[in-house]
């Protein structure tokens, strides 16, 4: 019988350590760490060390029953008894021999905390600047104001004129027969409205489209020929039929003396589609009425309208007695709600409400060249706080009538334009 560690061996098994194994050297000393830590290179294989041993494997006492049967052998010891193999001993885990985990270390809150403040930022950031440019695209800024000639001088605060067409541009045959707006050609005014939003209160007055003005000198918004004052007095809407944009605004200005800084326009089309696109309007019909020429039929009482009756509401005026002012009223009423439910965080923060909102309201809007998103915002607010109850709503103020217009109050008017150049809280009560 060999001695070992060259122990038997037969020509079947080949080098193997162990049972009938004639290796010197354990398979699994390549692998198992814990059997060469902390020892230096081992010499060649068969070199005697100090200490005995071979091939690197230091000489361990021998245990009770080792490999030779006898118990006398004082060489390898393969660390069961000890744990070593499997990571017993020093960094070992217990008798499973289980190395033991280093501790995880606790997250720093604070760190991720600032990168996700940063990343949520930054996306709002992109997103706020991809908003503004692609909403700044789509203004119509199709009016030069610079047109306008002999202005009077502005006043503090800032003047909006907010004119709701009866264009029926684009507009197929079926749109105008659901939405009742007949196919009268050419283009007209509807409602008219003087937004004032100073530091003293927003103020919203309603102009009736039968008040009686007069034409002034104006410089043509296409030929650029001056016309000069005949004297001609017409209702306020046909000064828009006449010349567009510019001559109404020259014509407001001359009949108020009040500075226009802002003109915003939108047609039939338009308003019904933001109304639709904000998910209707709610609000409160004192009295109900019909009228077979707007498609009105409403009853009295707390309802939502959608864009289709939205535009029968503001357009009814032969369904009242005093036609034109109630139609202006209930005209104001109704922007000043659709501007509160624009404004609302239930339409800002949701982006499925917001954008069709924003598009079909951008896209339906007519505005001067100087107009900017922050000037449109400044007014949708200010609208929103006239209905709040945070500004005046009125009519201007009306002493009698003439050929069936409605003839304005000088002195009232005068007083009121003082007020409102002056930015002062509004005490004139209008009609």
């Amino acid at each position: 019988m060999s001695e070992w560690p060259e122990g038997r061996s037969d020509g079947n098994r080949g080098d193997r350590y162990g049972r009938g194994s004639a290796g010197a050297q354990p398979e699994g000393a390549r692998v198992m760490r814990q059997v060469r830590r902390g020892e230096p290179s081992a010499p060649p294989y068969g070199a005697p060390q100090q200490g005995g041993g071979y091939g690197g494997v230091p000489q361990q006492s021998s245990y009770n029953g080792g490999y030779d049967g006898g118990g006398g052998y004082d060489g390898y010891d393969s660390g069961y008894n000890t744990g070593q193999v499997y990571g017993g001993g020093p960094g070992g885990g217990g008798p499973s021999g289980t190395r033991e985990r280093e501790p995880r270390p606790a997250p720093n809150w604070r760190k991720r905390i600032k990168w996700t403040a940063i990343v949520v930022v930054s996306v709002l950031v992109v997103t706020s600047v991809a908003t503004y440019f692609w909403a700044d695209s789509k203004l119509h800024r199709d009016v030069d104001l610079s047109k306008v000639i002999d202005r009077p001088a502005a006043g503090k605060g800032t003047n909006y004129l907010i004119v709701g067409s009866d264009s029926r541009k684009g507009m197929s045959a079926e749109e105008k027969k659901k939405l009742h707006t007949g196919s009268a050609e050419g283009q007209r005014t509807d409602s008219m409205m003087i937004l004032h939003v100073g530091d003293n209160g927003d103020t919203l007055v309603s102009l009736p489209r039968d008040s009686n003005v007069e034409i002034p000198s104006y410089k043509g918004s296409t030929s650029g020929k001056v016309y000069p004052n005949t004297g001609r007095y017409t209702k306020l809407n046909a000064a828009y039929a006449e010349d567009g944009p510019t001559l109404l605004v020259r014509t407001v200005e001359y009949n108020t003396g009040l500075h226009i800084d802002h003109y915003v326009e939108i047609g039939f089309a338009g308003f019904a589609d933001i109304v639709d696109a904000v998910g209707g309007v709610t609000i409160t019909i004192d009295k109900g009425f019909k009228d077979s020429y707007s498609g009105a039929n409403f009853k009295a009482g707390k309802q939502t309208l959608n864009g289709e009756e939205a535009l029968a509401f503001v357009r009814t005026r032969h369904a009242f007695a005093a036609s034109d002012l109630q139609r202006t009223k209930n005209q104001q009423k109704f922007l000043a709600a659709l501007a509160h439910q624009v404004a609302t965080p239930s339409t800002i923060l949701n982006p499925f409400k917001l954008y069709p909102t924003l598009g079909a309201g951008l896209d339906s809007l007519t505005v001067d060249k100087d107009m900017s998103l922050w000037d449109l915002a400044s007014m949708f607010f200010a609208m929103k706080d006239v209905n709040g109850g945070d500004g005046v709503s009125m009519n201007m103020p009306i002493s009698g009538s003439v050929n069936g217009n409605l003839v304005w109050d000088k002195a009232k008017v005068k007083a009121l334009v003082d007020e409102l150049k002056n930015d002062e809280k509004v005490a004139v009560s209008g009609n």
